[in-house]
C-alpha cells in the first residue's frame, strides 16, 4: 500500500513540470479552502441577526434556482430580526 501511495503522489508530480508549479498549485488549493472556512464561518449564528445565514438559502424563481439575496434586499433591523423585501413583489 505504501508503494501505491508513493507511486500516485509521484504521477501528481509528474503532471507539473517545476516546484514552483507545484507549490503553487498548492497555495491555490489552500487558498479555496481557507475561503470554504471563512464562508461556512460566516454563517454560524451568534446570537444576533447576521444577514449572512441566508446567503446560501435559494428559491424557485420562475423555474430556475436563485439565490435569496439576488431576489431580495435583506437588511438586520434589529438584534433578532432579519427584514427581506422582495424586488419583485409578485414573487412573494
Amino acid at each position: 500500500s505504501s508503494s501505491s501511495s508513493s507511486s500516485s503522489v509521484l504521477l501528481k508530480m509528474a503532471a507539473f513540470e517545476s516546484v514552483e508549479e507545484y507549490e503553487m498549485d498548492g497555495e491555490e488549493r489552500m487558498g479555496k479552502s481557507v475561503g470554504s472556512v471563512v464562508q461556512n464561518l460566516s454563517s454560524i449564528r451568534t446570537g444576533r441577526a447576521n444577514a449572512a445565514i441566508l446567503d446560501r438559502v435559494s428559491m424557485d424563481y420562475y423555474g430556475a434556482q436563485t439565490p435569496l439575496n439576488q431576489m431580495a434586499s435583506i437588511s438586520v433591523t434589529s438584534a433578532q430580526q432579519l427584514t427581506i423585501d422582495p424586488y419583485d413583489k409578485s414573487v412573494s
